[in-house]
């Protein structure tokens, strides 16, 4: 059950922010028709890459639009093991306040839903009985202190800007339309859960689009390639897998 907002107290640009976030989840209601409906055709070129599973003992997480998806399915592994962490700390109703509680609470059942969407969505579309998916992933945080607000947030910052990029950068490599489609739909809710952390950081301020993310000459949003991004997750997942075909 989500905690109750005293609506008085909430400030009306992240009121509706908030409401955003609630409404975008509705979106992986339709995507995932796309991937389980679009495997069967995609078969053919999918044989023409290195799909992902076991190689010298290592998982890979192969190449074209397969391997992409599976990229995007250890980042939102990645993701939701953290929410799941932040809202089930011991102090989390006296860390936050009653706003941040929510954002943070919208933001975990967001991240729960895209990463078992991609695992069931991927299971469905394997293109051959040998194909392996990606298994669950182990995460150690360090010493991050999930009873710190702003080790939290900033924590979070750092994992949604990331997450954007990655996805921007991963737009590329994809062939499908529709698949390009279903990583434009679950992009557009990490800019708005990125957008919502540095309100939260930094409320009533520009930093929900800052020039460090939004280029000042193009309007255009980060994007890199998943050689950059995977370092960066990688400094939280102890799960060794490689990803020697993805750019």
């Amino acid at each position: 059950m989500k905690n109750e907002v005293k609506i008085q107290e909430v400030n009306p640009i992240l009121d509706s922010r908030r409401s955003f976030l609630k409404l975008s989840g509705l979106t992986m209601v339709t995507a995932g028709l796309v991937l389980a409906g679009c495997s069967d055709n995609d078969n053919d070129d999918m044989q023409d890459n290195s799909l992902p599973g076991i190689k010298n003992g290592i998982f890979d997480l192969g190449s074209g639009d397969f391997g992409v998806l599976t990229y995007a399915y250890a980042l939102e592994q990645l993701e939701a093991d953290f929410y799941t962490k932040v809202v089930n700390s011991s102090n989390f109703n006296t860390t936050f306040n009653d706003t941040e509680r929510e954002v943070l609470t919208d933001l975990y059942h967001h991240e729960v839903v895209h990463r078992d969407f991609f695992k069931a969505a991927l299971t469905l579309a394997l293109p051959d009985p040998g194909t392996q998916l990606l298994p669950s992933l182990a995460f150690n945080y360090g010493s991050l202190n999930f009873n710190s607000r702003n080790e939290v947030l900033a924590t979070a910052k750092a994992l949604e800007d990331t997450g954007v990029a990655a996805y921007n950068g991963a737009g590329k490599l994809i062939k499908s339309a529709d698949y390009l489609l279903l990583a434009g739909k679950i992009v557009s809710v990490e800019a708005r859960h990125a957008s919502a952390i540095r309100s939260l950081i930094n409320p009533n301020s520009k930093d929900f689009a800052g020039d460090d993310i939004v280029s000042a000459s193009t309007g255009l949003d980060a994007a890199s390639n998943p050689s950059k991004i995977l370092p960066i997750a990688g400094g939280f997942i102890t799960t060794k897998f490689t990803a020697k075909y993805l750019p």
